[in-house]
């Protein structure tokens, strides 16, 4: 059974990407979203929780929210899959379970 996590935090405001993270088991998902884009930024503090994860699990920024956020893709950390409402709709759809890290 795979678990969709979805991050909403900076996680220089919260610890709930690290948690998150620490979480996460072979063939779940990360999404990153609202606030919670900024902690996949490329040469990020996260830049090497996120290459480990990526050996199990798929990790993705929802693309409206870094566009609110002045981000690009090519701001993003290297395997990071951008994402718009559809491809929100299409992950929670397909795991088992949504685990909202707040």
């Amino acid at each position: 059974m795979s678990t969709l996590h979805t991050v909403n935090k900076s996680p220089f405001e919260r610890g709930s990407m690290a948690t998150a993270f620490g979480h996460v088991l072979e063939g779940d998902a990360v999404l990153t979203i609202e606030d919670g884009v900024y902690g996949v930024r490329k040469g990020g503090t996260f830049a090497k929780t996120i290459a480990e994860a990526l050996a199990r699990c798929e990790v993705y920024a929802l693309g409206p929210d870094l566009a609110a956020r002045g981000m690009k893709p090519e701001d993003l950390a290297e395997g990071v899959k951008v994402v718009g409402y559809d491809g929100f709709v299409d992950l929670a759809a397909s795991h088992a379970r949504v685990c909202a890290w707040l």
